[in-house]
Parts: structure tokens; C-alpha cells; sequence
């Protein structure tokens, strides 16, 4: 199963549902998830933090007004408030992000899912 993490307004977003599915998907099934219209819920938010890896603030639009606003860039932020801001504030996840056989990549650039492919 593969699941991206759309917002069908982004050309990123779009031109990856594009990749997977002319590509690379060969069959397997896609769940295409519009986050903005179904937000992830904290712990469904640190799942998929935890297959990203990395910092946080990765998978965080941090161009956003939101970002801004909140505050969340700061150190004292702590990634349990990130996690509720995320959750509350869906524009701020980033986008797309795909998920395959337990891992998970974001597609900015839209290339960047083919490692999940190899």
C-alpha cells in the first residue's frame, strides 16, 4: 500500500501523485489522503515523523503564517507543541509526503520518493 499525503492545490503535490502512479506504484494500491480536508491527529503525526526521521521541523511548512505566528521555530518549542500545532494548523505538514513498506520520503522534490521505490 502507498499513501501520499496530498493537497491537490500544489504542483509538487500533484506532480507527485503523477510520479507515483505513472511510475512507480506498478499495481500496488495508493491512498491518496487530502491532510487539509482529513488532518492526522498527533499520534498518527508522530508515526509518520518517526518513519521520516529527521528533525521535525522537516516535515513543517515553515513558510507559513502559521509558523510564524506560533512561534515554532523557536528552541523552546517544544516537538509535543509542534505535533499539536500540526494537528490543529494542517497547512503547516508538509507536502506531499509518501508513505511505502514502512517508510516514507517528502517529495519536494517530487524525485525524492523514488528512493522509496528501490
Amino acid at each position: 500500500m502507498i499513501t501520499i499525503y496530498h493537497n491537490p492545490r500544489c504542483s509538487k503535490s500533484r506532480a507527485t501523485c503523477e510520479l507515483v502512479a505513472g511510475t512507480h506504484a506498478a499495481g500496488e494500491p495508493v491512498e491518496i489522503i487530502e491532510y487539509l480536508k482529513t488532518p492526522l491527529t498527533v499520534d498518527q503525526l508522530k508515526a509518520l515523523h518517526a518513519l521520516l526521521g529527521g528533525d521535525l521541523r522537516d516535515m513543517m511548512r515553515t513558510n507559513e503564517t502559521e509558523y510564524e505566528e506560533l512561534g515554532l521555530g523557536a528552541d523552546s518549542v517544544s516537538d509535543d507543541q509542534r505535533y499539536a500545532a500540526i494537528a490543529q494548523h494542517p497547512i503547516l505538514l508538509q507536502r506531499p509526503i509518501v508513505v511505502r513498506n514502512g517508510r516514507a520520503a517528502i517529495g519536494r522534490p517530487p524525485e525524492n520518493v523514488a528512493a522509496l521505490f528501490a
